[in-house]
């Protein structure tokens, strides 16, 4: 008889400087099971003062849900440089409340992730909140950057680091397929 396999509990991460999706589930063996999701929302105002809202917020949510693994969704650059800098802040203070709890982060493009989640790297943001809905069984459709940090949690679980379903040493990305 087979051990059962122990839980492994990921946190996934959608940074936003307006809005910053997370995603909790626990992987078990081959199955996932949903945890919790929600956002944070940062008020208008000075960016340190935002940046720290994201900092404390996501302190929070890894000191409530005790998570062993963060995945978080890589910065994707924009028309307009001064917004993929803002974004670029907004995931630094992200990761420093990972590194603060001291859990490995793993990061994913969203080509990555919809490519996961969907099939298709270049899917629409309805695409991936109805697959993360199906895929974790969810009563309703979560919000768009929850379903995000979810998605980002399930490429995690599928493929990513340290969980041995995927050995990606010595590979490398083009389209979205390791080469």
């Amino acid at each position: 008889m087979l051990a059962p396999s122990l839980p492994i509990r990921i946190l996934g991460i959608d940074p936003g400087l307006r809005i910053t999706g997370f995603g909790v589930l626990d992987k078990i063996g081959q199955q996932l099971n949903y945890v919790a999701s929600g956002c944070i929302k940062t008020p208008d105002g000075e960016l340190p003062e935002r940046l720290k809202v994201i900092l404390n917020s996501l302190s929070e949510v890894i000191a409530q849900h005790q998570p062993d693994q963060v995945a978080v969704e890589k910065v994707f650059v924009n028309v307009n440089p001064q917004s993929t800098l803002m974004l670029g802040q907004a995931r630094g203070a992200a990761i420093c409340a990972v590194v603060l709890a001291n859990l490995p982060v793993a990061e994913y493009t969203a080509l990555q992730v919809k490519q996961a989640v969907v099939g298709n790297g270049h899917a629409k943001k309805e695409q991936v909140q109805e697959m993360v809905q199906r895929l974790l069984k969810l009563s309703s459709t979560p919000s768009p950057d929850a379903a995000d940090a979810l998605a980002c949690a399930i490429c995690h679980a599928h493929g990513g680091q340290g969980l041995g379903a995927l050995a990606t040493a010595g590979y490398r990305m083009k389209k979205g397929r390791l080469i």
